[in-house]
């Protein structure tokens, strides 16, 4: 094991992935001679060439596109978009050229393209650059969904994405790119998608979450342990594909749920995640389901983003609300 960043840990696995097999390659913006701009791909250029480690135009659908030409030629790209937020200049070749290219060419391409994205808040981003809107890609058949919220699983998700034969988006939590450290495991490393992580044992209350959201929740737990509130945490680390069964066995656990993430309310992912324990588990609810998420208005501007998003105290007193305890 080797304690990392969650930044360290995709530096690696893409460099041991590379390393690994020849057809593996990354583009995107200044991925190369700058090392990203958060220096994830910081090095490769110089290891791996610039044939396989490519800068290119401030174009988002061209990156998207092509990606998907790289892999139907048989290479396996991995296309960094510099913020999630930019991805509506590739919503088009992402959603609808990406993700159904399997099924429209009868399974004889094998679209296998990795999309890294950071996204959500905390860091003062200017506009753009913070939203989470992974609930609008969860939305396109064939294209899966992951979202590591720890060093391990980032590099454990990275790998399986980039050797899945379908295209993935790899959410990478913008505030945990340098703050969340861990051990990880050196070698090949693998996580397998539809997997949730129990990041913390509980019986009283199930707090379900991703990314950067699984560490608020997991503060929350720790502060409601003092009140004598047993938190259990999940994280999901896969939207698509779902862990149902995990999800509903560990809500079951308890009988009580509290979804947590970052997203706008309205048909935010935590929607989809009460459906799914609903249909599943209503008989063994003891209580209603809650959200904690961001209101339903653009992301601010950075002074404020801390009045935005899902803090300890909103996530406390819905616990409470949940378990019955006073406020």
């Amino acid at each position: 094991m080797t304690t990392m960043t969650i930044l360290d840990a995709i530096r690696t696995t893409l460099a041991e992935e590379m390393a690994r097999d020849p057809r593996v390659m990354v583009l995107g913006e200044d991925v190369g001679r700058l090392g990203g701009v958060f220096r994830a791909t910081d090095g490769l250029l110089q290891r791996f060439g610039d044939d396989r480690v490519i800068d290119t135009p401030l174009a988002e659908g061209a990156i998207i596109g092509s990606a998907l030409g790289l892999a139907i030629s048989g290479m396996r790209p991995v296309a960094e978009l510099q913020f999630l937020g930019f991805g509506a200049q590739a919503f088009h070749q992402l959603t609808q050229q990406l993700a159904r290219y399997r099924f429209r060419s009868q399974g004889r391409f094998a679209p296998a393209v990795t999309v890294r994205a950071p996204f959500g808040g905390g860091v003062r981003t200017p506009e753009l650059h913070s939203d989470a809107l992974e609930a609008l890609y969860v939305q396109s058949p064939g294209l899966k969904v992951v979202a590591p919220a720890t060093p391990a699983d980032a590099k454990g998700l990275l790998a399986q994405a980039i050797r899945d034969e379908d295209p993935v988006l790899y959410l990478e939590p913008l505030k945990g790119y340098r703050l969340v450290k861990g051990e990880v495991p050196d070698g090949e490393h693998l996580v397998e998608f539809g997997r949730v992580r129990v990041a913390r044992p509980g019986d009283d209350v199930t707090l379900v979450a991703w990314s950067a959201a699984v560490q608020l929740a997991e503060l929350a737990a720790a502060e409601l342990a003092d009140e004598g509130i047993s938190v259990r945490v999940v994280d999901l680390r896969s939207l698509v594909p779902l862990d149902i069964d995990g999800l509903v066995e560990n809500v079951i656990a308890t009988g009580r749920c509290v979804v947590v993430h970052e997203a706008p309310l309205s048909a935010g992912f935590g929607a989809e995640v009460v459906a799914t324990v609903q249909d599943e588990a209503f008989y063994d609810l003891e209580a209603p389901i809650a959200r904690v998420t961001s209101p339903d208005v653009p992301y601010p501007v950075p002074g404020v983003e801390h009045l935005y998003l899902p803090n300890v105290e909103r996530v406390k007193a819905a616990v409470r609300r949940t378990v019955g305890a006073p406020s």
